[in-house]
């Protein structure tokens, strides 16, 4: 069902915590599942210098949290709001399509963090769009965007 790298990730996560004096906070939850994830960033030269992650969810939410974050560190605030879920899956080996949400959610965190970062810097959000909140999101990851 779940791949090695998942089962890796979820067991051992990387990355777990708060960072006190964040720059920027990233909260996103689903009601229908009760996932729950916050990332917090620490921003340098705008590049995410530090990363962490809570999350109260099932394992494909840890797991999807932890490599979200390993993506992330080191990039420039732009390339990881680009991140998509189906890179996060992509990068975990694949996850089965009723767990795409996980990823969903993992990479709505980090465009809500950068872009709290963003609004308290005086800038542009550039997060662009948190799907968890779409009306029409499917929780269970049957939108077409899911092909794992």
């Amino acid at each position: 069902m779940y791949s090695e790298k998942v089962m890796e990730h979820f067991a051992n996560p990387r990355n777990v915590g708060v960072i006190e004096d964040a720059d920027g906070v990233g909260e996103v939850g689903n009601p229908v599942c009760g996932d729950v994830m916050k990332i917090t960033i620490k921003v340098a030269d705008d590049r995410i210098e530090d990363i962490k992650f809570q999350t109260l969810g099932c394992g494909a939410a840890i797991a999807t949290s932890s490599i979200v974050t390993e993506m992330a560190k080191g990039m420039t605030l732009a390339e990881a709001a680009a991140i998509t879920k189906q890179q996060v899956a992509d990068e975990l080996g694949g996850l089965p399509p009723a767990k795409m949400h996980c990823s969903v959610l993992a990479t709505d965190g980090l465009k809500r963090a950068i872009d709290d970062y963003l609004v308290r810097a005086g800038r542009d959000p550039i997060g662009g769009k948190i799907l968890s909140e779409d009306p029409d999101f499917d929780p269970h990851g049957a939108d077409d965007e899911c092909e794992v």
